[in-house]
């Protein structure tokens, strides 16, 4: 059986490692194909070179965010290959054009991480979500929340409730990422005592909001490290705002370094969907720099709490922010790569 897998950006690339073990392992073969959504080597060589992925096979190198030059060049990749699946993941524009291609192509589409809603159809991630899940022949749903959503749109792919694939990525690699990262060290940070944030989406990579957003960072007392997305960089330096003196602006940082970064901080601001959870998952309280998220099960839980870009809302949370004493296991048990794997080959022909 043949797999060729789209991938994009960072969360997708966390993603497809521990799924391409699990492939491999059950005789299935992977073609990773790279869209070139995140062309920073920061963004995405990285990942290649710090999580052992299968060196992609297809690299289309685009430079750009639209789905149509993306899916014209994973349409191409598909007739050159033949695969059984495409698999994509997440919600970003790469996941939508994978998803057309193979609908395209007449090949069955899988998506992992299905089911996900949070509400706001302003987000272009959220309309491709729908999109992408109504076009797919199986639904990979992290938890059974996911699956219910499917089952009341009336999707007509096949679900599968396996669990994230995410948390089985946190679970193998968060602790190589203590041993092996001396961020720390280098930033001369100590473990609990100071913030990370990360802003990337494009409703907050604009001057207004981005400046609300510094300016209740500001007000907060601890130390605020931000390792800047190339967007928000280049919003920053185009509006001339101005940097308060206790954030700490870093180049985007690889998988290890970043995850040894956020694993240890006190509090995690970011509007990130894949941060919040792994907050979650290292035990650390999350202030969610949105008015919505898909993941409500963290809410719920009273580990994340959603602020927009007020300023004061922001600076209160990240300073009173705490984890609760006891929170539920979310989002499966690390073994989501495993049954994902396990369903597509019942699919083998």
């Amino acid at each position: 059986m043949k797999v060729l897998s789209v991938v994009g950006n960072r969360p997708q690339f966390v993603k497809s490692a521990p799924l391409s073990v699990a492939l491999r392992d059950h005789g299935i073969e992977e073609i990773v194909l790279h869209t070139g959504q995140h062309y920073d080597p920061e963004l995405s060589q990285v990942f290649f070179d710090e999580l052992g992925l299968p060196e992609p096979r297809y690299r289309l190198d685009l430079h750009t965010a639209e789905p149509a030059p993306m899916r014209a060049g994973i349409r191409s990749a598909i007739a050159a290959e033949s695969p059984d699946t495409v698999l994509v993941f997440g919600d970003t524009n790469s996941t939508l054009a994978g998803a057309l291609a193979a609908n395209d192509t007449g090949v069955p589409q899988a998506h992992v991480e299905a089911g996900l809603r949070s509400g706001d159809l302003e987000m272009p991630e959220e309309r491709n979500r729908i999109e992408v899940d109504r076009m797919a022949a199986i639904l990979f749903a992290p938890d059974e929340h996911a699956g219910q959503t499917l089952a009341a749109e009336g999707v007509p792919g096949r679900r599968e409730v396996v669990g994230d694939v995410m948390l089985d990525a946190t679970l193998r690699l968060a602790p190589v990422a203590k041993r092996r990262s001396h961020v720390l060290d280098a930033l001369g940070l100590e473990p609990r005592a100071y913030v990370a944030t990360t802003v990337h989406r494009e409703a907050n990579a604009v001057p207004e909001r981005l400046e609300r957003i510094l300016a209740g960072l500001s007000r907060v007392d601890d130390p605020v490290v931000f390792p800047i997305h190339p967007r928000t960089r280049k919003t920053l330096d185009d509006a001339g705002l101005e940097v308060p003196p206790n954030v700490r602006l870093l180049r985007p940082l690889g998988y290890l370094d970043f995850t040894a970064l956020a694993s240890q901080a006190r509090v995690i601001a970011t509007d990130s969907g894949g941060l919040q959870k792994e907050a979650y998952w290292h035990g650390v309280p999350c202030v969610t720099l949105r008015d919505t998220t898909e993941w409500t099960e963290t809410v719920r839980a009273r580990a994340n709490i959603l602020v927009g870009h007020d300023p004061t809302a922001i600076a209160g949370a990240v300073s009173s922010a705490r984890m609760p004493d006891e929170r539920p296991e979310l989002y499966g048990d690390g073994q989501a790569s495993e049954r994902i794997a396990e369903v597509l080959v019942t699919l083998r022909p």
